[in-house]
């Protein structure tokens, strides 16, 4: 442990030494606390890599249901425009049935006011007794039927 004239020590083991037993040792310690050092970086780099991937992972299934909900609603929207149509169509049909009911009620009236103008004609015929009852008859039964 004593110093030699060209800066050399000796240890505890009589050994030489370049540097003082204390730098030596101060070294050491040094290079210990450095493998720790990095060990320790090495572990948290294996934990971030990890949460890393956890993060990757989470980030492509909520892209997954993101895709999922605008597929949703893009259907929904596409359902409400069929029924939008639809309605549209059946509004369309209720117009075309009403135009078709109202032709049908006119001619309808028209169609009774024939019967009961062809009925009172008959009657005014059957009433002189110009036409024999039994053609009178036939005439009811090709009308009425």
């Amino acid at each position: 442990m004593a110093d030699g004239p060209a800066g050399f020590h000796f240890d505890e083991l009589n050994k030489v030494r370049v540097l003082e037993p204390e730098i030596s040792q101060q070294t050491s310690e040094l290079k210990e606390e450095c493998k720790e050092f990095v060990d320790k970086i090495g572990e948290f780099q294996k934990i971030v890599g990890g949460f890393i991937d956890m993060v990757d992972a989470l980030a492509k299934e909520v892209e997954k249901e993101k895709m999922k909900a605008i597929g949703s609603r893009n259907l929904l929207k596409s359902i409400a425009k069929q029924r939008e149509a639809q309605q549209q169509q059946l509004r369309a049909l209720i117009a075309e049935k009403k135009t078709q009911l109202e032709r049908f009620r006119v001619q309808h009236e028209a169609l009774q006011k024939v019967e009961s103008e062809q009925n009172e004609f008959i009657e005014q015929f059957y009433s002189t007794k110009v036409i024999i009852p039994g053609v009178i008859r036939l005439y009811k039964t090709i009308i009425l039927t």
